[in-house]
C-alpha cells in the first residue's frame, strides 16, 4: 500500500505535480462559479422586469364608474350621438396618462379604434391641467362624439356597443353600452 520512495527527486516532484492539479481545479471551479453567478444575476433582473410588466398589465387599469349618452332628434328619429363615460383607476394602479390611453368601439356600428385626445377628456377632482390620474379618488369625464371623434356613427334605439379602454401598459377594461329601445322626447340624455 505505501511505498518507499528511495529517490529524493522523485518525491518532490509528486507533491509539486498534485500541486498543480489542486490549483488547475481551484480555478475551474472559481470560473464556472463567476459564470453560474452572473447568470443569477442577469435571470433576476430579467425575471423583476417581467414581473413589474406583469403586475402594470393586470392592475393599471380603468374603472367605469358611470356611462351616459346625448340624446338628439335626427328626422324625427331619435338617437344617441355623443357617449359620456366616468373613469377612475382601479385599486392598485399606478398614474395613468390618459392621453395615451386607447378606446375601441365594437357594435352593429362596426368597429373604431382612436386614441384619447385632451378635448375628449376633462378631471374635474384633479387641481393639475394634465390628464393622469394618480390618486384612485380622482375622476374623469371621457366625451366621445360618434360622428366626429371616431366615425362609428349614431346609436339607435335597442344599439349595443362595447366601449373598451387600453391604457399604456396594456391594461383592458371593457364595458357594454346598451341604448334603451326607447328614446322620448323627454330625454336629453340617457344612461346606458
Amino acid at each position: 500500500m505505501f511505498e518507499t520512495i528511495l529517490n529524493e527527486e522523485e518525491r518532490g516532484q509528486v507533491g509539486i505535480g498534485t500541486l498543480i492539479v489542486f490549483i488547475a481545479m481551484v480555478l475551474v471551479a472559481a470560473i464556472a462559479a463567476g459564470v453560474l453567478i452572473n447568470t443569477a444575476g442577469f435571470l433576476q433582473t430579467q425575471a423583476e422586469a417581467t414581473g413589474e410588466e406583469s403586475t402594470s398589465q393586470v392592475s393599471d387599469r380603468l374603472q367605469v364608474v358611470s356611462q351616459s349618452g346625448n340624446v338628439t332628434d335626427s328626422g324625427g328619429d331619435r338617437i344617441v350621438d355623443n357617449i359620456s363615460l366616468t373613469v377612475a383607476q382601479s385599486p392598485g394602479s399606478d398614474n395613468i396618462d390618459l392621453s395615451e390611453t386607447s378606446v375601441e368601439l365594437i357594435g352593429t356600428g362596426g368597429q373604431e379604434t382612436t386614441t384619447l385626445d385632451e378635448g375628449m377628456i376633462d378631471i374635474f377632482t384633479n387641481d393639475q391641467l394634465d390628464v393622469v390620474l394618480t390618486d384612485s379618488s380622482e375622476r374623469a369625464n371621457i366625451e366621445i362624439d360618434l360622428d366626429t371623434d371616431v366615425d362609428y356613427g349614431d346609436l339607435e334605439g335597442g344599439d349595443r356597443l362595447s366601449v373598451t379602454f387600453t391604457t399604456p401598459s396594456g391594461a383592458t377594461t371593457t364595458t357594454e353600452l346598451r341604448v334603451p329601445t326607447t328614446l322620448t322626447e323627454s330625454e336629453d340624455s340617457v344612461r346606458l
